[in-house]
């Protein structure tokens, strides 16, 4: 088949309220729309909405548009018909919280973000984690440890940010997420996890 006519891959890119890890981010949703994925950005309701030291909502959601060419989808109406309506192969969830581990660990699909993850998976379609969290090896640890023996969840890997000053910090390497991307749509996790 000609590869011209086949459609472009899409993934949708959810970002949740580790703000101070926006700016490392973006420039990973550039290289995936360079290796030519649509990317579809999704935000959370904490960083849909909220003003930070970091940066304005309004800022991050024109930048995301410019970045790839689509609003933000920023509810639960437009996260439900992801994977039912097979809108795209894979999510990735980056930063992603220790709270949107924690709900999606326990099942919780209340916020757009997590419910884009029930619908993914729904399908057996890959979600990818981009953690980012100050309480990773405390807090978290259990909604962390819970999701990584799940199936069809794959983890950029991840170390400690600032093992002296936040020992407890975990933080993925954002710059593996493509290579972790390609390896989930195989169903295999990018290794070594811990870095």
């Amino acid at each position: 088949m000609n590869s011209s006519l086949e459609p472009p891959r899409t993934v949708v890119f959810a970002l949740c309220g580790s703000f101070c890890t926006f700016e490392t981010v973006l420039p990973q949703i550039i290289r995936l729309r360079a290796c030519g994925w649509e990317v579809l950005p999704m935000l959370s309701y904490a960083a849909s909405a909220l003003d930070t030291r970091f940066g304005r909502t309004a800022d991050w959601k024109q930048r995301l548009e410019e970045a790839t060419g689509h609003r933000p989808l920023e509810d639960l109406r437009e996260a439900e018909p992801l994977g039912p309506k097979h809108m795209a192969q894979a999510l990735v969830i980056a930063p992603c919280t220790g709270t949107t581990m924690a709900l999606l660990a326990a099942g919780i699909s209340a916020t757009p973000v997590t419910l884009a993850a029930k619908s993914m998976l729904r399908g057996g379609r890959p979600v990818v984690i981009g953690v980012s969290t100050n309480d990773g090896l405390s807090g978290s640890v259990g909604a962390l440890a819970a999701l990584l023996q799940r199936k069809n969840y794959y983890f950029i890997p991840f170390g400690q940010d600032d093992s002296y000053k936040k020992p407890c910090s975990l933080k993925a390497d954002f710059t593996q997420l493509p290579d972790t991307l390609e390896a989930a749509l195989r169903g295999v996790q990018l290794q070594p996890i811990l870095l």
